[in-house]
């Protein structure tokens, strides 16, 4: 069941969230869409982090997004995307209007069965689903020590991911693949990041406090990143495409 306060812990960081959340490899849009087409939604689009790779691989780009902060950025970014406010629930397009649907880091929080249900009304025919999760590095000892500092309830994992392998109703998994990569941070964007993380959202001010400066401690005895003003973040992005039945 969707934790509706953790759901919702995003709506009002749209600017942080864009500044500080890591973007996604093109090699995850293109593994859903391998080959142009004509319309692609992008559901929970938040800020516009992936909407903005789907540009190369659509003529017609559609963002849904339900936070008027996150939209906002997203307009003003991307003035070229045709952005709605809506639900994965309650999808404002019209039935089989679009050749694929995207869900970036989003997925876990819909009600599955009934986004389900709208993404399979708005898609054509035989149309795609992808959705793609970020999730740590296994091989990074430093970044899963921070995320069991942020996420102690949550395997390393990453259940979020593994549940997109479960039979989706109207859909067929076709693919399933993933992406490694390095991103260059600094420092200061990566303990800032955390603040932008629902767990940390929702807590306590003493509490973020207490988790923030936890993160501190673990870069200054990691050796990779002890003294550093920047250094590597490895991530891992999982990519899975259904086809709807």
């Amino acid at each position: 069941m969707v934790d509706e306060v953790l759901a919702r812990s995003f709506e009002n960081i749209g600017d942080e969230y864009d500044r500080y959340r890591p973007g996604f490899p093109p090699q995850a849009a293109k593994i859903i869409i391998p080959s142009p087409v004509d319309s692609v939604l992008d559901l929970g689009a938040g800020t516009g982090k992936f909407t903005r790779l789907l540009q190369k691989h659509a003529q017609r780009v559609i963002a849904v997004e339900p936070s008027v902060p996150m939209m906002s950025v997203l307009q003003r970014t991307l003035p070229g995307v045709d952005a709605r406010r809506g639900t994965a629930e309650s999808i404002p397009s019209a039935d089989s209007s679009v050749d694929a649907v995207t869900v970036a880091q989003a997925f876990h929080w819909f009600d599955r069965d009934s986004a389900c249900a709208e993404i399979a009304r708005v898609l054509v025919p035989g149309g795609t689903l992808g959705l793609v999760w970020n999730r740590p590095d296994p091989t990074c000892a430093w970044d899963l020590a921070c995320h069991r500092i942020a996420h102690p309830a949550v395997s390393e994992t990453d259940a979020t991911a593994d549940t997109a392998a479960e039979e989706l109703p109207g859909f067929t998994l076709v693919r399933q693949e993933q992406v490694r990569w390095v991103e260059h941070i600094t420092r200061d964007h990566y303990v800032r990041r955390w603040s932008t993380i629902s767990s940390v959202i929702v807590a306590e001010q003493d509490r973020r406090d207490e988790m923030l400066a936890a993160v501190d401690d673990v870069l200054d005895a990691a050796p990779q990143t002890s003294g550093l003003p920047e250094f590597e973040l490895p991530h891992l992005t999982d990519v899975f495409v259904y086809r709807r039945s």
